[in-house]
């Protein structure tokens, strides 16, 4: 017994390893290529004992101020995108589990449905649309696009949430005069709040990353930083590696540290979804 506790748990360690491996990889190979000479990021052998050099950065400033316009662009529209997705959420959520019936229910399925149809299929009939409205090129479209874009699935798991309230707190606030709003915004939302926070990770990760709904539908003012990112590879004056690495570092940094401090409630949140109470 002893021997196969410890093949188990020694199995689940080397899995973990390499998971961590697989996913961190790739980001210290990007902040390391940031912070190498440019003739040291594809040397051959590696060469993983250098100088640091922020000179890359400094270019990055110099050449690509663009780059920063973007990332303005890009925290202006998840904030949006992910207060507008949240709330949409969490009132659908609530509509769902403190009502039964089969027109619902069966709407659930619809929005999973929804959710799985690739973006590409629904971008482009939308295109004159949004050429129509005169909504080309601004922040508002892509704070719409992005919060519609993860309202179903959000709505699913906020209604997982809330199953999770006892009715009854809603009842007993309702026998003191409140109504549904008051009901949602002084007891469902407080309770509630692991699965918001949880909701929240997921929109800001999807929508500072985002890149083909950002791509069809601005050019220059609302233009985000993965937007620009792409631009520096097809620059004509051939790709600069090394400030290539130090955009890319600079775009991540925020939405991992974000993912990182949000970490713990995400994990609560996703834990006190999965069983039912």
């Amino acid at each position: 017994m002893r021997k196969r506790s410890f093949i188990t748990k020694a199995g689940k360690t080397v899995a973990v390893a390499a998971i961590l491996l697989w996913s961190l990889f790739p980001i210290a190979f990007i902040v390391m290529s940031s912070l190498k000479p440019g003739q040291d990021i594809f040397a051959v052998p590696p060469r993983y004992v250098f100088t640091p050099t922020f000179q890359h950065y400094v270019s990055l400033w110099e050449r690509w101020g663009m780059f920063f316009d973007g990332l303005l662009n890009s925290t202006f529209i998840t904030a949006g995108a992910t207060a507008l997705a949240v709330i949409a959420c969490t009132c659908a959520g609530y509509v769902y589990s403190r009502n039964n019936s089969r027109l619902l229910n069966g709407s659930v399925i619809f929005l999973i449905v929804v959710r799985l149809i690739p973006p590409i299929v629904v971008t482009l009939p939308l295109f004159p649309i949004v050429n129509a409205m005169q909504l080309n090129d601004t922040h508002i479209v892509l704070i719409v696009l992005y919060a519609t874009f993860f309202v179903s699935l959000g709505t699913v798991l906020m209604r997982t949430f809330i199953d999770q309230i006892p009715r009854e707190l809603d009842e007993a606030a309702q026998i003191d005069g409140a109504g549904r709003l008051t009901v949602l915004r002084r007891v469902i939302v407080p309770l509630a709040a692991p699965g918001i926070l949880a909701v929240a990770v997921f929109v800001v990760v999807f929508a500072w990353n985002e890149f083909l709904f950002a791509f069809i539908f601005t050019s220059t003012r609302a233009k985000t930083a993965p937007l620009v990112i792409s631009e520096m590879i097809g620059s004509i004056d051939g790709i600069d590696w090394g400030i290539l690495f130090a955009a890319s570092t600079v775009q991540l940094a925020p939405v991992l540290l974000f993912v990182i401090f949000m970490n713990r409630y995400l994990v609560a949140g996703l834990t006190s979804g999965a069983t039912k109470g």
